[in-house]
């Protein structure tokens, strides 16, 4: 299935190589501000060209196609597009009888009965996360909070280390941070993940629901539907299970910003409770494995001749996709919170 939520639901459609790609929203609020330029901030920053990133530029223009009237949402089913151009299919053209080591090549194939769109990767690409952004800029409407997400470690780098003896003052941009990681893959025609982390403010208490439907549970069911995520963890996270709990606990203390009374005096949950948001800020973790589609050869099979091969994987990749994901993270944590908040005021 391809739609998430209960009142706030979002469906995605199209393929990587398709006519075009988009988004139905249901369950959106009537009468918010929202235009095409609305969507463009999150869209750049998803875009790809940059060092480490795949060569693949496409407009990425959004078109509305329902859901507003005179620059406001009307309350019905709103759908975004985007239409694909800048394709070359040809490049995937071997990868029914070779499939990609890491990729869903094969067991798509199988599922489907090789009726699958293989172009791209089809529904499977990294390209069907546009239009997830643009669901996200909506939602982040909605609630009217913003999460904030930023890569954290490439490659086995940490952000400390790779600005060591030099001043962040916020103007470097990631591919700066990163330099000397990114081209040393560039260099070995091969890949790196990262961690991505998101912190999330003024989160109201009370969202989420004990057991399957925690906060921490719809949100890594979300995340995990991220193209190439590894694991997910929430404030002290793997960590915790090394500690002790006075170590690990967050006692209540005197804050109390809002006037509704004292909050957790640290964070070692990561702003969850029993499933449920405590009012400090929801912060976690995303690990992002390193794209499958490299250039360094391979050796793998040849189902076609049933025998092994070397394949080096052609066409455009990103060295390094975990750069893009920030603010698909982002989205997709706006998802979860503007489908809780909607669930939690009927």
């Amino acid at each position: 299935m391809n739609t998430f939520g209960r009142q706030f639901r979002v469906s995605i459609f199209g393929e990587s190589h398709g006519n075009a790609i988009g988004v139905v929203m249901d369950g959106v609020r009537a009468g918010i501000p929202l235009c095409e330029e609305d969507f463009m901030a999150d869209i750049l920053r998803r875009k790809s060209g940059k060092k480490g990133t795949t060569p693949r530029i496409e407009a990425d223009e959004p078109q509305i196609l329902s859901g507003v009237f005179e620059g406001h949402t009307t309350g019905a089913p709103l759908t975004v597009i985007f239409r694909n151009a800048n394709t070359r299919s040809g490049d995937y053209s071997l990868f029914r009888d070779i499939p990609r080591p890491g990729h869903a090549d094969r067991c798509a194939s199988i599922k489907w009965h090789d009726f699958n769109d293989p172009r791209g990767g089809g529904h499977f690409s990294g390209r069907i996360t546009l239009p997830i952004v643009a669901a996200g800029t909506v939602a982040k409407k909605m609630l009217g909070i913003c999460p904030r997400a930023t890569v954290t470690r490439l490659g086995g780098v940490s952000r400390a280390e790779a600005l060591a003896g030099r001043t962040d003052d916020g103007s470097l941009s990631d591919q700066q941070i990163w330099n000397d990681v990114l081209d040393a893959a560039l260099r070995e025609r091969d890949s790196v993940g990262g961690v991505v982390e998101c912190r999330i403010d003024s989160v109201p208490v009370g969202l989420g629901e004990p057991f399957f439907d925690s906060v921490e549970a719809l949100i890594s069911h979300a995340i995990f539907s991220i193209p190439g995520v590894r694991g997910i963890e929430f404030g002290d996270g793997f960590a915790a299970a090394d500690m002790k709990g006075s170590e690990h606990n967050d006692p209540y203390g005197d804050n109390d910003p809002d006037g509704s009374g004292p909050l957790p005096s640290k964070n070692g949950a990561g702003g969850v409770n029993g499933g449920i948001s405590n009012g400090n800020p929801l912060v976690f973790r995303v690990a992002f494995k390193p794209t499958s589609s490299i250039g360094k050869a391979q050796r793998t099979y040849d189902f076609s001749k049933g025998m092994m091969t070397t394949l080096e994987t052609p066409g455009r990749h990103d060295a390094c996709f975990a750069l893009r994901t920030p603010v698909i993270v982002e989205a997709m944590a706006a998802l979860v919170l503007a489908d809780l908040a909607a669930v939690a005021s009927r």
